[in-house]
């Protein structure tokens, strides 16, 4: 479903999951193949396009989160802003991070830097300088700049695992082999068309 409103436009609906990572190699130690987890994959996706002169001439963050609807009325139960790292780096306060907002995120930067510590073998100090960089978990992006993940919001075809997996690793793990999928789109909604 698709609706405009002058240069507003909006999705709604199945499309092919953009998102590309070996998950088995993750959960392999480390030992990737290749092996696109989400190659065959659909996700009921929500696709805004507006124009960047709408979001002012300075840097924002942008967040996202998921309300689940239970017996005592809507709990959040996901969010994130940059990739990966509310999957890999909460650890025991898992729960707490995931219920959170950005503006809070500091009282996170122990949990960050102890799992960086222990997955990448950082010291001490330099863990909690890269937990410093993730938190708050907002993906920033400056609309009068070109977009490229990290340091400018993201494109579909950025291969954010990577990145993420180089951090995480200390450098040690440099990427999982996988690669962007071939069906997106050059127009909106930009993703490929759902798999039967």
């Amino acid at each position: 479903m698709v609706t405009e409103a002058g240069e507003y436009r909006f999705f709604f609906g199945w499309r092919s999951d953009p998102f590309f990572f070996d998950v088995n190699g993750n959960f392999n130690h480390m030992q990737f193949t290749g092996d696109d987890f989400f190659l065959d994959k659909n996700v009921c996706s929500i696709v805004i396009e507006l124009p960047n002169a709408d979001l002012g001439s300075r840097r924002v963050g942008i967040w996202a989160r998921t309300l689940d609807k239970t017996a005592e009325g809507w709990v959040q139960a996901d969010r994130g802003g940059r990739p990966l790292q509310a999957v890999f780096l909460p650890g025991d306060e898992r729960e707490a991070y995931l219920s959170g907002e950005p503006a809070d995120d500091g009282r996170f930067i122990g949990v960050f830097a102890y799992q960086l510590g222990h997955t990448g073998d950082y010291t001490p100090e330099d863990a909690v300088s890269v937990a410093r960089k993730l938190l708050p978990d907002i993906l920033s992006y400056d609309p009068r700049r070109p977009t490229r993940f990290p340091d400018n919001g993201r494109t579909l075809t950025d291969d954010v695992v990577d990145g993420f997996l180089s951090m995480l690793s200390n450098g040690k793990v440099t990427g999982d082999k996988v690669g962007p999928h071939g069906d997106l789109l050059d127009e909106f909604p930009y993703l490929g068309p759902p798999h039967a």
